[in-house]
């Protein structure tokens, strides 16, 4: 199990979830609508078709620790 901070830049929340979850499965069952903005993985923008990769895909297998999955939306000030 991975402890995940999943959310977007102003509401977050930390979820436990299996380490062979996608990061899509984690994403829509915390309803975090990730079409608004970049998806970040620990810091770092998460590239195309990585949404289907498990976290173990990603190189997260038996990792210990918080593993942050966060929506970075940008906008504008007028």
């Amino acid at each position: 199990m991975l402890r995940v901070v999943v959310g977007n830049n102003t509401n977050r929340e930390q979820v436990l979830v299996d380490e062979n979850s996608t990061l899509r499965e984690v994403l829509e069952d915390n309803e975090v609508d990730f079409s608004t903005g970049v998806m970040h993985l620990d810091g770092a923008p998460i590239q195309p078709g990585d949404l289907n990769k498990t976290f173990v895909d990603l190189g997260y297998a038996g990792t210990e620790g918080r593993v942050y999955l966060i929506n970075v939306v940008k906008t504008n000030n007028a």
